[in-house]
């Protein structure tokens, strides 16, 4: 099944930290934040991400040692390294120890996306461009859904759980694997965010209804 793109981004400027964290959870993605390296082996160890945005320059363990130690861990988050440094040879650096790809900073916002999805997708299974059920469509790539050729406007959340189920085909997506996939770390799994979100997406979705609640197993289209 299609996974959100769940990113962890290390950075020790906070200001920064926040900023690049707010706009990708615009872009849909789940965004978990740390400010320093010890955090970001913490982190990783106990999530499942598929990108790690990591400053190489990190205060007490360097960016490159959080590197080595995930490489050395086998953990199978793309990494995307980011630095002050432009060189050739700190990019070679990076690359060496195992980061799948080197952004300079300071960079384009929409160049970062880009680059996050691109790695995002080698750890996901391909699915088809455009998700198709009855005469409701929406594309990911576009962040666009219509419903009999309506556009629908929806919030962050409620498309990332719309593409999630629409990506299921049909199977039943636990309550818990979309707030896995979904939202980030400080979700609370005893509250009723997930059931609050699908609320709001079938009045969105209109009738006939086509989000079904399956007893015991969590939902399907």
């Amino acid at each position: 099944m299609l996974k959100i793109v769940r990113v962890l981004l290390v950075e020790d400027h906070e200001e920064l930290a926040r900023t690049v964290a707010a706009g990708l959870r615009r872009e849909g993605m789940a965004v978990d934040v740390v400010l320093d390296g010890h955090a970001a082996l913490v982190n990783a160890a106990v999530n499942d991400y598929d990108v790690i945005v990591l400053d190489r320059d990190l205060p007490g363990l360097h960016g490159d040692e959080v590197c080595r130690s995930l490489v050395q861990s086998g953990h199978p988050a793309r990494v995307l390294m980011l630095t002050a440094a432009g060189a050739i040879d700190d990019r070679v650096t990076g690359l060496g120890i195992g980061a799948d790809d080197y952004l300079p900073k300071p960079f384009a916002y929409a160049e970062l996306v880009a680059r996050i999805r691109a790695l995002a997708r080698r750890s996901q299974r391909a699915l088809r461009p455009v998700l198709v059920h009855d005469d409701l469509r929406l594309d990911p790539a576009a962040r666009t859904a219509t419903r009999a050729g309506r556009r629908l406007l929806l919030s962050p959340k409620e498309f990332a759980v719309l593409e999630l189920l629409l990506a299921a085909e049909g199977a039943a997506v636990s309550a818990e694997e979309l707030l896995e996939h979904a939202w980030d770390e400080f979700a609370d799994p005893f509250t009723q965010t997930v059931k609050v979100t699908i609320s709001r997406l079938r009045r969105k979705l209109g009738d006939p209804p086509l989000i079904e609640t399956v007893p015991q197993a969590g939902y399907r289209i």
